[in-house]
């Protein structure tokens, strides 16, 4: 079978094998996910750092004049 000339069909079979997959995964029950170590609003404030410094740049937009000097 040469794959170059049969492109096109493996491209459409693909396609259609992974759109009926999607359903079938969508259809699916989500499993029931336990978490026994932390509640997640004890998580969340671990893994946010507050000490990490920000910056924050706020400058007004150059003029076409004020580009055109820079060049």
């Amino acid at each position: 079978m040469n794959l170059r000339k049969n492109l096109e069909a493996v491209f459409i079979v693909a396609a259609v094998v992974t759109n009926f997959a999607s359903y079938a995964v969508a259809s699916a029950q989500t499993p029931d996910i336990v978490i026994r170590s932390a509640p997640a609003a004890v998580a969340v404030n671990n893994v946010v750092d507050r000490n990490v410094p920000v910056v924050v740049v706020k400058a007004q937009r150059l003029s076409a004049a004020e580009k055109a000097a820079l060049n």
